[in-house]
C-alpha cells in the first residue's frame, strides 16, 4: 500500500463506470438498436465505437448537457456502422441516464465510507441525471460538481477547479482528498495532471478491453486498484481499525 488510507478526510468519486454500471445502461439501448439494423456486432464492439465518439463531442462540444451529448454520439457511432442512428434512439439514450443500475456493491459501499469521509461527487453528467441515479446509490454527498455546473467533461480540468473551490468550505485541505474512479481515461489522467492521489476502481478486472471508456492517451498513475467498491471499503475498514489499535 503506497498511500494511508487514513489521511485523508474526503474521497472524489467519479459516478458512471465507478458507482453507476453506464456501460449496462448504454448497451441496454445500443444493443437492441444494432439488432433492430441488422448489425452483426458484438456489445464490446459496440461499446468500443461508441467510447470514441462520446469523448469526441465532449471536446468539442464542452457546454452541451449530457443527454444532448448521449444523443449525437450515438448518431456518430450508427454512421461510422453504417446504420443511421433516427431521432427516436439517440433521445432514447439521452434520456436514459436515470434508468442506468447501479453497480450491486455502491449504496453500501457508500454508506460504509461516509462514516469516516467526506464524499463528492465529480462526475460528466447533468443534475437531473445524477439526481436520478442518486436514488440508487443513497449517497450523503458533501458537494456535487456536474459537467452542467462547470460547462465542460472530464478529462478536461474544469471538474477540479471547481473542486479546488469547494474544499475549503467543506473543511478539507487539499492533501486530505483521495480521488476515487474507475476510468483511467477520464480520471486517473487528469488526477496525475491535478497531483492528486487517486484509487482504481477496476470495474472491468475480468473483462479485456476498453469497454464504453477510450484508452488514455496521457499519462496516467493511481496509488491504490481494487476490483470493487467493496473492496476498497473493506480495505479502508481495515485501514482505520489497524490504526485504533
Amino acid at each position: 500500500m503506497t498511500i494511508a488510507l487514513t489521511a485523508f478526510k474526503a474521497l472524489s468519486f467519479d459516478c458512471y463506470g465507478t458507482l453507476i454500471d453506464w456501460e449496462a445502461g448504454i448497451a441496454a439501448v445500443l444493443e437492441p438498436w444494432a439488432r433492430e439494423r441488422g448489425l452483426d456486432v458484438t456489445g464490446e464492439r459496440l461499446l468500443s465505437v461508441y467510447s470514441e465518439h462520446e469523448a469526441a463531442v465532449e471536446r468539442e462540444t464542452p457546454f452541451r448537457l449530457y443527454p444532448e451529448v448521449l444523443a449525437e454520439a450515438f448518431r456518430r457511432t450508427g454512421a461510422a456502422l453504417g446504420r443511421p442512428v433516427g431521432d427516436a434512439w439517440a433521445d432514447r439514450l439521452g434520456r436514459s441516464v436515470p434508468d442506468w443500475p447501479a453497480f450491486p456493491d455502491s449504496a453500501e459501499a457508500l454508506a460504509r465510507l461516509a462514516e469516516r469521509y467526506r464524499l463528492i461527487i465529480v462526475s460528466n453528467v447533468h443534475r437531473d441525471g445524477f439526481a436520478g441515479s442518486n436514488q440508487r446509490l443513497r449517497g450523503d454527498f458533501a458537494a456535487i460538481i456536474t459537467a452542467e455546473d462547470v460547462g465542460g467533461y472530464k478529462p478536461g480540468d474544469r471538474h477540479f477547479r471547481a473542486l479546488d473551490t469547494a474544499l475549503p468550505g467543506l473543511g478539507v485541505d487539499r492533501g486530505q482528498l483521495l480521488h476515487v474512479a474507475q476510468s483511467l481515461f477520464h480520471d486517473h489522467v487528469p488526477a496525475k495532471r491535478e497531483g492528486l492521489p487517486s484509487v482504481w476502481i477496476n470495474r472491468r478486472h475480468d473483462r479485456p478491453g476498453w469497454g464504453a471508456t477510450p484508452e488514455p492517451g496521457e499519462e496516467f498513475t493511481y496509488d491504490l486498484e481494487f476490483a470493487s467498491m467493496a473492496a476498497f471499503a473493506d480495505a479502508v475498514e481495515e485501514a482505520f481499525t489497524a490504526g485504533a489499535r
